[in-house]
């Protein structure tokens, strides 16, 4: 699961099973501890991010984040399925795993790479489909 920024920034995490409530909650509560201001977090509309205690969580922390939900079906217009394009493009020809540990390192490879790359992950918001306006100045 990964967030990334207009500004270039990425942030990720690599679990394994199901993407639940949980394992969403707990990288919101990592992300948003990140940061010293209010920040506002695009998600799509998986059943995870409509979920009753994700719901919850913004009324609970509103001096620290909003989620905002895209439009039903239109994952064209979410940069961060691009992030999710590139690393299947990235992995998928040369990942041979050998054991249920190798995907998550190469995957974690992926994202240090990335977050590395900041030229790169601003690009996810260039994308023609995608709507974003890059605003260089801090919130």
């Amino acid at each position: 699961m990964s967030a990334i920024s207009t500004r270039g920034k990425m942030w990720f995490t690599v679990y394994r099973g199901s993407f639940t409530t949980t394992v969403f909650l707990d990288f919101l509560r990592r992300l948003v501890g990140q940061f010293d201001w209010k920040i506002h977090l695009v998600v799509d509309r998986h059943p995870v991010h409509r979920s009753k205690a994700v719901g919850e969580w913004p009324a609970e922390h509103e001096n620290r984040t909003t989620l905002h939900l895209l439009p039903a079906y239109a994952p064209e217009t979410n940069p961060d399925e691009l992030v999710n394009a590139d690393l299947k493009r990235a992995l998928l020809p040369t990942c041979r795993a050998r054991n249920a540990e190798e995907p998550a390192d190469e995957v974690r490879r992926f994202f240090h790479r990335r977050q590395n790359q900041p030229r790169i992950v601003r690009g996810y918001f260039r994308a023609p489909h995608v709507r974003y306006i890059l605003d260089a100045q801090k919130p």
